[in-house]
């Protein structure tokens, strides 16, 4: 059998992409950045449009130290928030100081078929120059057959100056459309932070 290997003249010759390829680009769609905001709500982009949606907060800062930061969905397009949630969290940690590490299942943090907010972060520090950071992808929440899954990831910094990596997995229970995401802090104001929505096509 042959093998064929690509050249550097044969890559310079190609000039468009072949219709057969996918994209899987993402597209912006808003930005909203935080200025002691209660809360950052997206209540609208979210739709049939595409099926996959990533949220991106960056650096969101809370006005007071040892709060959670959360999120949660709306199907009334932001006039209430409190879709039935189930699922599993777990994160990695350590100490500023290098002596405490740890990967451990957050029991308590999950959640089962309730209707509070999502964890991202537990007891996020209020220092200037910490904030939070991280990404949620919410899949299909314009069906109306399927639950809507959801996968985040954040990293932040908590009022005990531990680093965390935290990981949340789970799914709206409703078969009703998500259109909206709300994202707060358990106590205060989101002080300062970038919040952007993007489609996935």
């Amino acid at each position: 059998m042959a093998l064929n290997f690509a050249n550097n003249n044969s890559l310079s010759a190609i000039t468009t992409k072949p219709s057969g390829l996918s994209g899987g680009s993402m597209n912006l769609i808003s930005t909203q950045t935080a200025s002691s905001s209660s809360t950052i709500s997206f209540t609208s982009g979210i739709d049939d449009t595409y099926d996959e949606y990533v949220f991106k907060f960056i650096n969101a800062h809370p006005q007071t130290d040892n709060v959670n930061f959360e999120f949660q969905g709306s199907t009334n397009g932001g006039s209430s928030y409190g879709v039935s949630i189930t699922s599993t969290s777990f994160r990695s940690h350590a100490d500023s100081a290098g002596g405490s590490t740890e990967l451990s299942y957050l029991t308590g943090q999950d959640l089962a078929n309730s209707t509070s907010f999502q964890k991202l972060a537990n007891a996020s520090s209020g220092d200037n120059d910490d904030g939070n950071s991280g990404t949620i992808h919410l899949f299909s929440p314009a069906s109306t057959t399927f639950v809507k899954n959801f996968i985040t990831t954040s990293f932040y910094i908590a009022q005990n100056d531990s680093v965390i990596n935290r990981f949340e997995a789970g799914y709206f229970n409703s078969t009703s459309a998500i259109n909206a995401i709300q994202f707060k802090f358990s106590s205060g104001n989101i002080d300062s932070g970038i919040f952007k929505l993007y489609g996935v096509s």
